[in-house]
């Protein structure tokens, strides 16, 4: 059963390995479970990523002349959205957006369908660094601590999500 939700991911979570962390608990649920999910290269315009000031994480807010490269995301579930709305916090707003697909040409990729999305924008800018936020230096140096399993909750938080998939 997958879910009706899309996402556009352009931090720790472009990384199937920490979305399945978060979602699930384990960065490598069952086939059935990754299965039910897409996650295609995409172009998020209007919007630039930073660093976030001490954190391992980035976030986006928008800046007219700008674009962001990230996922875009299928088959999120209604408890899946709740996950992660308690994973990016109060410091995140969830927004819809358009976000444009993009596919390999031969050698070349170009730009693809525009889809709807929701994504997280940043609510704190002045906690921003200047500089872009580095995918493959998180890859390389970080992303071992985002996929313990159950690190992103606590026992409240925990007990709040079964309450919620176990009506």
């Amino acid at each position: 059963m997958s879910g009706e939700y899309a996402a556009f991911f352009y931090g720790t979570l472009m990384a199937p390995e920490v979305f399945f962390s978060v979602c699930y608990g384990d960065k490598q649920p069952p086939k059935a479970i990754q299965d039910m999910h897409t996650f295609t290269p995409a172009i998020l315009d209007g919007y630039c990523r930073h660093r976030v000031q001490l954190a391992d994480y980035p976030a986006i807010v928008e800046e007219p002349g700008h674009c962001v490269r990230g996922m875009y995301a299928t088959g999120l579930t209604d408890a899946n959205i709740h996950k992660l709305d308690i994973f990016e916090g109060n410091e995140y707003k969830r927004v819809k957006v358009q976000v444009k697909l993009l596919k390999m040409e031969g050698e070349k990729e170009v730009e693809g369908e525009v889809k709807e999305a929701d994504v997280y924008v940043f609510l704190n800018p002045n906690q921003l660094e200047k500089r872009e936020w580095d995918f493959e230096e998180f890859r390389e140096q970080k992303m071992k601590l985002w996929t313990r399993g159950d690190w992103a909750f606590s026992e409240e938080e925990k007990a709040v999500v079964e309450s919620n998939l176990n009506p």
